[in-house]
């Protein structure tokens, strides 16, 4: 099991100058726990933490203190996140006035998109909506109608969000397709996927249509003449052929940024590293209301295999909630059904994006391509690995 001991937390500020890695944090505001959707895998339906806090109880006075004590001359930027995040607009609007000089992200379903005001979507620099796939897998996890729900209002509202509309894809289907996944690039302005946390999905077959899949995404990327905007292809080529990169952010730690900078701060001002993980008390970094902040719990470990990988120089630990479980927590039946999969497949994109020869691509591509490869600021906002 996790572990769920009262670990304490930091009182001095030396003690917490050490929580943040680097100049830039971002604040994952869970703006409630209520969600209109009743998705099958939601990570956050562990513990029951679904529905348990309907919104902030903490201040912005609070919020605003904790931010000059603890995060003091460093760039903050923001993440509205739930549950799901567009049932207290209330909160990101206040937000945003009480933080002008924030930056703004929303993570979100995308089923009540049309409700946001014009003065929220266009102070937005990154909308990341949840979907599945195609119109069949999505609509399986989330219920009948969401898919074709979700992509009009993404076409109604392109035109009046400030920054990108992102896809955020949770790879569980092992009959995802490649066109379902290429039509999204359509639709939105980058897609991230992510291989989904579950055990029983990762059969020799479910790898094997997986990587049929993936060679066709990497086969699309370095034939086009313009960007194939697919966040995963994308930073492992970034990071083969501009390796500073992976220090730059995240200080050459996981680039998932629960190492290093990201905080998840709940409804009830309570705050942990991943938002998989919530419903742990022994994983809780900090408090708004009390003004205290300790570093993440999640941090790389002699237990994880990682070093010794042939994908670590750009993969750097794809998702360190898996790696914490699998290796430090010890949880053999995790590591064997979902973390070696799914680690295996991230070596499998990194050999194919090398048998296209990422450096001599990225010598060709227009300098448009090249500066969106190396410096999106959508790689803030993702994982940046599967």
């Amino acid at each position: 099991m996790f572990l769920n001991s009262d670990l304490g937390h930091a009182e001095s500020n030396d003690e917490t100058g050490s929580a943040i890695v680097g100049n830039r944090v971002e604040l994952q505001l869970f703006t409630t726990l209520r969600c209109n959707l009743r998705c099958t895998y939601c990570s956050l339906g562990v513990g029951e933490v679904v529905g348990s806090q309907r919104k902030p109880s903490y201040s912005l006075d609070n919020l605003d203190a904790f931010i000059r004590k603890q995060l003091g001359g460093r760039e903050v930027y923001v993440t509205f996140y739930g549950g799901e995040p567009t049932l207290n607009v209330a909160f990101m609007v206040e937000t945003m006035q009480r933080f002008p000089d924030f930056r703004f992200q929303l993570q979100t379903n995308g089923t009540l998109l049309h409700r946001l005001p014009d003065t929220v979507l266009s102070r937005l620099s990154n909308v990341l909506v949840s979907i599945d796939g195609g119109e069949r897998i999505t609509d399986s996890y989330r219920g009948r109608g969401i898919y074709r729900k979700v992509v009009n209002n993404i076409r109604a509202i392109r035109g009046r969000v400030g920054g990108a509309l992102t896809a955020r894809v949770t790879w569980i289907d092992a009959d995802t397709t490649f066109e379902e996944l290429d039509e999204l690039t359509e639709t939105f302005d980058y897609l991230y996927f992510q291989f989904g946390a579950k055990e029983g999905a990762y059969s020799q077959e479910g790898v094997h249509k997986r990587r049929a899949v993936l060679s066709r995404l990497i086969e699309r990327f370095f034939e086009s003449d313009t960007l194939y905007p697919v966040i995963p292809i994308m930073g492992t080529v970034r990071n083969k052929v501009l390796p500073s990169r992976t220090q730059e952010l995240y200080a050459g730690m996981t680039q998932c940024r629960v190492s290093t900078h990201l905080l998840n701060i709940l409804p009830d001002g309570k705050i942990f590293p991943c938002p998989d993980m919530t419903y742990l008390p022994g994983m809780q970094q900090g408090d708004v209301v009390a003004n205290w902040l300790k570093p993440s719990l999640l941090q790389p470990s002699p237990r994880m295999p990682c070093a010794d990988c042939e994908a670590f120089s750009f993969c750097r630990g794809n998702c360190m909630k898996n790696l914490y479980r699998a290796y430090v927590d010890d949880d053999k039946d995790y590591r064997s059904n979902v973390v070696e999969p799914i680690c295996s497949l991230v070596r499998f994109m990194g050999e194919e994006v090398e048998r296209h020869n990422p450096k001599s691509w990225f010598g060709r591509a227009p300098l448009a391509v090249r500066d969106r490869v190396a410096n999106s600021e959508v790689y803030e906002y993702v994982e940046i690995m599967p």
